[in-house]
């Protein structure tokens, strides 16, 4: 198992500081990430916490996962690898209208 976590479900106003409060009552926390929106910078609702150890990753799975926080239900899982993203769009060879 991974030592990193995916945390979904988050309430919008936790900050980093919080979430590692939250994950630090079951092991070491290296590092805790609030996603936020790239333009407006709101929470997204998810985040990421890498702890210690797989054990305390393990163990903050079981003891958070469905837990009520703020009034919304965490999801607490080992984090996937993230995806390769395509550029996405049109490419600059083409696409459109001929001219001529």
């Amino acid at each position: 198992m991974s030592n990193k976590l995916y945390i979904g479900g988050l309430p919008y106003s936790v900050t980093e500081g919080q979430l590692q409060e939250i994950f630090a009552a079951h092991g070491t926390v290296e590092s805790a990430r609030v996603i936020a929106d790239k333009f407006t910078g709101q929470s997204r609702g998810f985040g990421f916490v890498e702890m210690g150890s797989s054990s305390e990753a393990q163990k903050a799975i079981d003891a958070l996962n469905g837990a009520q926080l703020e009034g919304r239900t965490l999801v607490v899982n080992e984090a996937r690898p993230q995806e390769k993203r395509n550029g996405g769009g049109m490419s600059r060879s083409g696409g459109g209208r001929n001219r001529w």
